[in-house]
């Protein structure tokens, strides 16, 4: 199976530090519908890894998250493309729960519920804790610099072998070439 792991916030759609809390707020990066768009068109499964603390904080409900995924599905099948899955962490910082990234339970729930092994498979984030996930499970982890990623770029720490490209198109192309 083809699969490719991406986080939301910053990757997909501009981040906020006061988060995304409607749909209004949920606001393409260019490029990055059109790149998803080639990755189903070439075969892959596209699932989605991202911590959602506003929930857990109280900024929004479940139904506005879903809003804004719905927002996201119908803009990404309007291009021909689809995300296969959501997975996200509602708690926040100080829950203790093993999905909110860098831990990396919403990354073997990903492997669990499509029967894969993450190793080597391309899981592209914009923030240290998003690649420190994807490098426990053995998946590729891939810095993009759009979001948190020029930020990222300068800290210490990046897991060995983090690939990094200017934006989620640029990521895809490589991948799929």
């Amino acid at each position: 199976m083809k699969l490719v792991i991406l986080d939301r916030d910053g990757v997909i759609n501009y981040d906020s530090a006061s988060y995304i809390k409607s749909p209004d707020e949920w606001k393409p990066i260019p490029g990055s519908l059109e790149a998803i768009a080639q990755l189903s068109q070439a075969g892959y499964h596209v699932v989605i890894a991202s911590n959602q603390s506003g929930i857990g904080r109280g900024l929004f409900e479940m139904a506005t998250l879903n809003a804004i995924h719905d927002k996201m599905h119908h803009a990404i099948g309007q291009l021909g493309g689809r995300i296969d899955a959501v997975f996200f962490c509602p708690h926040a910082q100080d829950g203790g729960c093993n999905c909110r990234k860098p831990k990396p339970g919403l990354l073997e729930e990903i492997g669990r519920r499509f029967n894969v092994n993450l190793r080597g498979v391309p899981s592209i984030g914009d923030s240290l804790r998003d690649l420190e996930a994807s490098a426990a499970v053995g998946a590729q982890p891939i810095l993009v610099l759009t979001g948190k990623g020029q930020k990222t770029r300068q800290e210490d720490g990046l897991p060995p072998g983090t690939v990094i490209y200017a934006d989620l198109a640029e990521a895809v192309e490589s991948i799929i070439k």
